[in-house]
This record gives C-alpha cells, structure tokens and sequence, in this order.
C-alpha cells in the first residue's frame, strides 16, 4: 500500500491547546454569573480544579456531572443553544482561540490532512466551534440524553481524555477507513494527559506546554510551541 492510499488525520486539544484557557473552567463561572450553580457544586468543582493541577488522580466524569448539574432535566437542544451561545460570548469574542491553532489547521486541510479536535470537553461547544474555523470534525465528551431528550448529568461513554483519546480515534478512523489504512500524521496539545495522543502521532507538538509535558518533549524530541496569549486564563 502506497502512502497516498494511506489516510491522513492530525489530532488537536481542545482546552490550552487550541483555545487559551480551559472551557469547563470558564463555562462554570459563567454559569456562576448567572446563578445556575449551587455554591456547593461550585466549591466542589473548584478543589477537583486544584487537586487536578497538583497531577492528583481524579475523576474526569464526575466533574463534568457536577457542572451538568445546571443542565439537568432540560432538553437537549435547549442546552445544546445555551453552550454555542456561550462559546460565542465566551471564547469567540474573547479572543481565545487561537491563531496559530487556526493557522496549523488550515496548512494541514491543505495539504489534504482531515483536522480533528479530540478533547474531554463538552462536544456543544466544540460543534460551535466547528463552524468559525478549520477543523473538520470533533471526538468530544457526550453528556447522556434520557428517553424524553432531557440531559442528565451522568457522561455517555467515556470521557475523552487521556488514553481515551487515543482509544477514541482508532475507533473512528478504523470504522471510516479500515484498520491499517490510516495514520495520525501531527497531533498537538498541552497537557501530560495528553502524552499518550502525541506518542502515538508521527510528529508531535507540546503547545505551551505544563511542565510535565515540557519535560517529556524535550526527552522525546518533540517541537515545543509557544502559543500564549494575553488574555484572561
């Protein structure tokens, strides 16, 4: 088989990666803001935020429940507007996404590389952002939907993340294009968690990389990316 019949696919973080800052993280004081979390879910929400920076074994579902505590029992597409909205508000106008994200991506659509953003956040949000810039689609954290189309707070499947996302792509690439007839040509992102996704790319890139991560690039090889902005973390 011939490297042109040879699918090509880069994988981009989402959270400090592609955008500055982390979108959860923003997503709960905007709902703080607005008085759609209890106090109690936000100080919850708060020390899993500082046990996770100090590389504290936690629960990537379990959190992302506590946030969905303001969208329990509401429908689907109701919440689903309320997260493109807030993107918009939020991300877009706030300068957060990033230029050279967007720059990397459009070099490698044209060079023929299907762009995917492989993240643990929540997949409304990166659906809206689908529609401003070039990516081409998204393996994201799904919140479950009961039977009458209301949001729960529990995760459906597993949370991107990690391993996961390593997981999660050989499960969309094999079932699109058969196994052995892909490769994960660049993958980009900014966390020790996302050790795993890089490793597993022919060329890997640490963007602004936490210091886990710094350390592991430069022991690898792997190009270092400053991609900071000066705006709001």
């Amino acid at each position: 088989m011939t490297e042109d019949a040879i699918h090509k696919i880069a994988a981009f973080d989402f959270d400090g990666t592609s955008i500055q800052g982390n979108s959860p993280v923003v997503l709960v004081r905007h709902l703080r803001r607005r008085g759609m979390l209890r106090k109690r879910v936000i100080s919850k929400v708060l020390a899993w935020a500082a046990a996770y920076k100090l590389r504290l074994p936690q629960s990537e579902a379990w959190v992302r429940g506590q946030v969905f505590t303001a969208f329990e029992g509401m429908p689907k597409a109701e919440v689903d507007a309320f997260l493109a909205d807030f993107y918009d508000s939020e991300i877009e106008k706030a300068g957060r996404f990033r230029p050279q994200a967007d720059a990397a991506m459009s070099r490698l659509r044209s060079e023929g590389v299907e762009v995917l953003i492989v993240s643990a956040t929540f997949a409304p949000i990166v659906h809206r952002a689908r529609e401003l810039h070039p990516f081409d689609g998204y393996l994201c954290t799904e919140m479950l939907v009961d039977g009458e189309g209301r949001y729960t707070r529990r995760v459906d499947g597993a949370c991107i993340e990690g391993e996961e996302k390593v997981r999660a792509l050989r499960a969309y690439a094999d079932a699109r294009y058969g196994a052995g007839k892909w490769e994960l040509v660049e993958a980009y992102g900014d966390h020790h968690s996302d050790v795993p996704m890089l490793e597993a790319a022919r060329c890997a890139y640490a963007v602004t990389p936490d210091n886990p991560l710094a350390r592991e690039a430069r022991r690898r090889g792997w190009r270092v990316l400053d991609w900071d902005m000066s705006v709001e973390k």
